[in-house]
């Protein structure tokens, strides 16, 4: 068990530690904070509305984006939630991009955190998908990984020189050798993903959080999907896992439209009438 856990370090320390840090990351451009929703309409510019697939991150699930999905529902909107496999970005990748072929129509495609990474690499050559938004997300250009954007800019609650001291390790079946899943600790999860938010409502995540794949961490991005679809983000700028700056920098380079939100990692569910504004604006653009 020590060779495992010292393999695990070597593995965690070689990705940037952060192990997908639910994260999924930054964009570009100050378009202009905004916090305050407005009303929701249904209006769009033309032709039936699209299909919003919305992308879970690593150490959460599909029920992270429920307060969203009611807003967009109200307003009209098709929404799909697909489990994020959390099997490492090729993999997670390929299994999305077969959902969206099951699609008909136009998608507006979100990532949260990690997911940001899997919507970037899974949305490349699919010309249904409109518009990409990324919330608190990576958004890795080719060549990146997880690892390295997570540790790029200090100040992470997840990156640490001993990763057994943010993330409890397990092993899996079919786990290469030294991989494994990575859950945050439960103490851990409230001030690092969850600040701001009730303390029952922070303990019920991390009790619930699905974990991520340390292999995840040093797998290389392919050619990105926002070289040639439009891209927004929303930013929180009192995110603990990506700090903001890191998001901001991916977001500039992305050349995305950003909207900063005072909110933690887990702005969709802090902010989510913001969150569903700014997906709004990308579906009507």
């Amino acid at each position: 068990m020590k060779k495992k856990i010292a393999s695990a370090r070597r593995l965690f320390w070689r990705g940037g530690i952060t192990a997908g840090l639910a994260a999924t990351a930054g964009l570009a451009v100050a378009f202009g904070a905004s916090a305050s929703a407005s009303p929701v309409t249904s209006h769009h510019a033309s032709g039936p509305l699209p299909t919003v697939v919305l992308v879970h991150g690593a150490w959460a699930n599909g029920s992270s984006w429920d307060g969203v999905v009611q807003r967009l529902q109200r307003d009209g909107y098709t929404v799909d939630v697909p489990p994020n496999p959390l099997q490492g970005l090729p993999y997670d990748s390929a299994y999305l991009a077969d959902f969206l072929h099951s699609i008909a129509g136009p998608i507006i495609l979100v990532g949260h955190s990690y997911g940001g990474a899997v919507i970037t690499n899974a949305a490349t050559g699919d010309k249904q998908v409109k518009a990409l938004v990324y919330v608190d997300a990576f958004a890795p250009d080719k060549g990146q990984t997880v690892g390295e954007l997570a540790s790029a800019v200090p100040g992470s609650c997840v990156v640490a020189a001993d990763p057994t001291t943010i993330f409890n390790l397990a092993t899996y079946p079919g786990a290469p050798a030294g991989v494994f899943d990575a859950y945050v600790k439960q103490s851990l999860f409230p001030s690092c993903f969850a600040n701001g938010l009730p303390a029952a409502e922070a303990r019920v995540l991390a009790a619930t959080q699905e974990p991520l794949s340390t292999i995840a961490l040093g797998q290389k991005s392919g050619m990105p999907a926002w070289k040639t679809i439009p891209s927004w983000a929303v930013v929180g700028t009192a995110d603990r896992v990506i700090p903001p700056a890191e998001q901001l920098a991916m977001a500039r380079h992305a050349h995305a439209r950003v909207t900063e939100v005072h909110a933690p990692h887990l702005s969709m569910i802090s902010d989510p009438g913001v969150v569903t504004q700014v997906i709004l604006q990308a579906a009507r653009a």
